[in-house]
């Protein structure tokens, strides 16, 4: 009688799996964000969307009797990654999906690889290889094309310019966060419990913002904002920031961050379904650009 080896999923397959796991996620997210609008005060359902996916986490700790406890150096980061991920980048996300159509939103959401490189380069030190900057070049400058064509669809509208402006600002939120994530992986921090503590401190500052800037804490207990809520925060949050920061750890905070170049395609799709959203030949040209980033950046870390 032989035994059946079991081969483990090479580190490149597991990459491609969590890239494509986030990308679909995600790229579903971004419509489910528009059924929160509208509903609920913005700050109350980000708040109700990380509080619930903290509890998750936390509850994940204790079911697999994993010490949930940080060490001061850990707790420092995990703050500031819930201070820039999860208040500060979500917040301009909802902000910005107020505005233009959430899939333009998505898009924008590439530039963060970029953004990735320079932080990165600036505050840790890290090189990555030439490919991957043209790559990532290559996604802001679809980024760029995009935001043009969308700008001038809406006639320079003031409130198009400040959606594309609160998305940018999200994007920088991001990339901050992730630098957070990278000094809690440092020092040593589980990325479960990392996770967990980042999304309860950015589920309290959200809810202080909201205390002293008078939100009214309602709820809507109709099936789309309760199925969205859910989405967001199980699978939006918990699974796919799991996933996320995971990669990074083991592939590189920029490779990690253009799962957000690959959520477009869905998310263009959920736009045009769902919120009659039209792309024209320039979002198509930036769209482009964007995916032809992708494949530069993941030759750059592969050389």
């Amino acid at each position: 009688m032989t035994d059946l080896a079991v081969s483990r999923p090479s580190p490149a397959t597991v990459a491609v799996l969590s890239v494509a796991a986030c990308s679909v996620i995600w790229g579903t997210t971004w419509y489910a964000i528009t059924l929160q609008l509208g509903v609920v005060p913005t700050v109350a359902s980000i708040t109700y969307r990380f509080g619930l996916a903290a509890l998750i986490l936390f509850a994940i700790c204790l079911i697999t009797r994993k010490p949930a406890g940080l060490t001061k150096a850990q707790h420092v980061a995990a703050f500031g990654q819930g201070l820039f991920t999860f208040a500060v980048d979500y917040a301009f996300v909802y902000f910005a999906e107020e505005r233009v159509a959430s899939a333009v939103v998505a898009v924008i959401f590439a530039g963060l690889a970029f953004l990735n490189l320079v932080l990165f380069r600036l505050f840790a030190g890290q090189k990555a290889p030439k490919a991957a900057w043209a790559g990532a070049a290559l996604g802001m400058a679809g980024v760029g094309v995009l935001s043009a064509a969308e700008l001038f669809k809406a006639e320079l509208d003031p409130r198009a310019i400040a959606g594309v402006g609160c998305a940018v600002l999200a994007v920088i939120g991001a990339g901050v966060g992730n630098l957070f994530a990278w000094r809690g992986q440092k020092a040593g921090a589980p990325v479960l419990q990392a996770t967990a503590w980042a999304m309860a401190y950015g589920t309290g500052l959200l809810f202080l913002y909201g205390l002293v800037t008078g939100v009214q804490w309602t709820f809507s207990f109709t099936p789309s904002y309760v199925l969205s809520l859910l989405h967001l925060a199980v699978f939006g949050s918990v699974v796919a920031f799991l996933i996320y920061f995971s990669l990074a750890r083991s592939s590189g905070y920029a490779l990690a961050s253009y799962v957000s170049a690959l959520t477009p395609p869905v998310a263009m799709l959920m736009s045009v379904a769902f919120e009659h959203a039209s792309f024209g030949l320039g979002a198509l040209g930036g769209l482009v650009l964007v995916l032809g980033g992708q494949v530069l950046l993941i030759k750059g870390k592969e050389a």
